[in-house]
């Protein structure tokens, strides 16, 4: 891209006689007239004490202010919050990460624009964060970098490859039907997280991650170097020297963050077969970025981009594995030789995507295969729609077992996740059942709880072959089975999967990419009638009321909007 240079954005905070008091609070921190001269580039830091994910970032922040200063800018590190889903499942916490995801992007405008910086280095690592970031930088439009902690090694336990998920959630439902001990259950807890970094598998942090380098914000590399590696510091100190590159190029977001690099990034998503949880967060950044990217696009996508990799939860290798194969580069290079990316678009490195992965090669083709010979000719993630999801509902597909691709069966309703859970503890869910959980959506949850508790206690008690769970809840991206989500329009809206009954007959065909009820419209209307919307789960002045209230459905990205504003 042709250099191109424009006045510096601090210059509204350090430049004239009039800004001499901003200038001494400047001196009063230790910055010196030398460095409010040069371009002021923001850390936005998700630094915290609660994820193991973001545990490391202090490093990570460290090295990205030593490649701005030594590309000629000045750093200035700020805080951002962050929430560890794993923490947060199962009780009323979960209800608040992805309403995070909009706090995250609200903060990092409010720094942003109150302190004038020229560019951003966004250093983040877990499930909202990341889409919160890169949210972010597409409202502000001003240079930014996405650098990732990256993903936890893999665990081990009786010589076998663990992690967080495809291990320990699922061991919860083994110990309940007494096929592990209580003493085993806890060695596993001290072995399946034995590292800083996201979780191991293919959960929503690496997904998004991956994704990053799709969408070219952020850098070769970003979704698999290990996270103590030093190679990561590494990819932290160069984001730092780019963010400053790109304010004297005045290359921004908007500029990579186009509708064919998100379709790069959702072929790349198809290929790997990441998180359901990465259609929420496309379509909330491409929102951000004023990108028409609608639902359609990833089943179209899906039904043209094979998946060539089998990572946890949907199959045995992780993130560290990948990285061993060629990482995302390799997976990327492969699609694009096959004419599946649009190689053109531009990056945060100054260069085209093609001209990023030139050089990468697969190592092992095991964990990345060919395209000629995947997995499954489809991609990872299938869109369904049908008179139980008229507005479409997400299935990871690469992850549902072989004998529940089409499936039909007495539906189980429960109000809650956890009535589910317990139901599903208490063993009072038989085979062939279909678990229904609603009022768990956008609104109606408030905020979309992830089902990783009842999805993985269905794997670990041995029904992932024979029970299918739909909700317009989410699921982790550590979710596998026949858990269909993100049903739209969601119960608390009045949509049809408020009017399901115990024992109605749910139709499920992934292939055919249908989600019914079987029941006629006259039925449905004749309930749709009786029904009544319940009472808001959370009332007053907490968060999630006003979250609830703005809040959009899953169908468009779970995005918060101004009543009557449709942008």
């Amino acid at each position: 891209m042709e250099k191109k240079t424009e006045a510096l954005i601090s210059r509204q905070t350090t430049e004239g006689v009039a800004r001499a008091p901003h200038r001494s609070l400047f001196y009063a921190m230790g910055y010196s007239p030398d460095d409010l001269q040069k371009p002021m580039i923001g850390i936005a830091n998700a630094f915290n004490e609660i994820i193991p994910g973001h545990i490391h970032l202090r490093d990570l922040a460290q090295a990205a202010k030593l490649g701005v200063a030594a590309a000629g800018g000045t750093p200035v590190e700020f805080p951002v919050i962050g929430i560890c889903d794993g923490i947060a499942m199962n009780h009323d916490g979960m209800k608040y990460p992805l309403a995070s995801r909009e706090l995250i992007a609200d903060s990092i405008e409010t720094m942003a624009v109150a302190h004038k910086f020229d560019g951003l280095v966004l250093v983040g690592n877990c499930d909202k964060i990341v889409p919160g970031m890169m949210m972010a930088a597409c409202r502000l439009n001003i240079p930014s970098v996405y650098v990732g902690g990256g993903p936890m090694l893999t665990g081990t336990h009786a010589g076998q490859k663990t992690d967080l998920v495809r291990g320990l959630f699922e061991a919860v439902g083994q110990y309940a039907v007494g096929e592990i001990s209580e003493a085993e259950l806890q060695e596993m807890e001290l072995s399946a997280c034995p590292s800083c970094g996201s979780c191991a598998g293919l959960f929503t942090a690496n997904s998004m991650n991956c994704l990053a380098e799709a969408l070219g914000i952020g850098l070769p590399g970003n979704g698999t170097i290990p996270a103590p590696y030093g190679q990561r510091k590494a990819l932290a100190k160069l984001a730092g020297r780019q963010a400053v590159e790109m304010v004297k190029s005045n290359i921004r977001p908007r500029d990579i963050l186009t509708l064919n690099a998100f379709r790069n990034a959702i072929a790349l998503d198809m290929a790997i077969g990441g998180s359901s949880n990465t259609v929420l967060h496309l379509l909330a950044i491409a929102y951000e970025a004023d990108v028409p990217l609608e639902l359609e696009v990833f089943d179209e996508i899906s039904t043209r981009v094979p998946n060539i990799c089998k990572l946890s939860p949907g199959g045995l290798h992780r993130l560290f594995d990948l990285f061993e194969a060629g990482g995302i580069s390799a997976v990327l290079k492969q699609l694009a030789d096959q004419g599946l990316l649009e190689a053109n678009e531009i990056t945060v490195t100054g260069k085209t995507l093609g001209e990023n992965i030139s050089r990468a090669a697969v190592k092992n083709p095991e964990v990345i295969r060919p395209l000629n010979d995947p997995y499954t000719k489809e991609g990872g993630i299938a869109i369904l729609r049908g008179n139980l999801a008229p507005d479409g509902a997400v299935v990871k597909q690469s992850a549902v077992a072989r004998e529940m691709l089409v499936h039909s069966g007495p539906a189980r309703v429960f109000d809650s996740e956890e009535e589910a859970f317990n139901a599903i503890m208490e063993r009072k869910i038989n085979k062939g059942d279909v678990v229904v959980i609603r009022y768990e959506g956008p609104k109606g949850g408030p905020g979309m709880r992830e089902m990783l508790s009842p999805t993985s206690a269905i794997s670990g008690i041995g029904l992932d072959k024979d029970v299918a769970l739909i909700t317009d809840g989410r699921f982790s991206g550590g979710t596998r089975g026949a858990s269909i989500g993100h049903v739209s329009p969601e119960a608390s809206e009045g949509g049809p999967i408020a009017l399901v009954r115990e024992g109605d007959i749910i139709e499920i065909d992934i292939p055919g990419r249908r989600l019914n009820v079987r029941l006629t419209e006259e039925e449905l209307s004749a309930r749709r009638e009786e029904w009544s919307r319940p009472a808001p789960k959370v009332t007053g002045k907490s968060y999630l009321a006003r979250y609830s209230a703005l809040v959009t459905s899953a169908s468009t990205g779970a995005v918060m909007k101004i009543p009557g504003n449709d942008r």
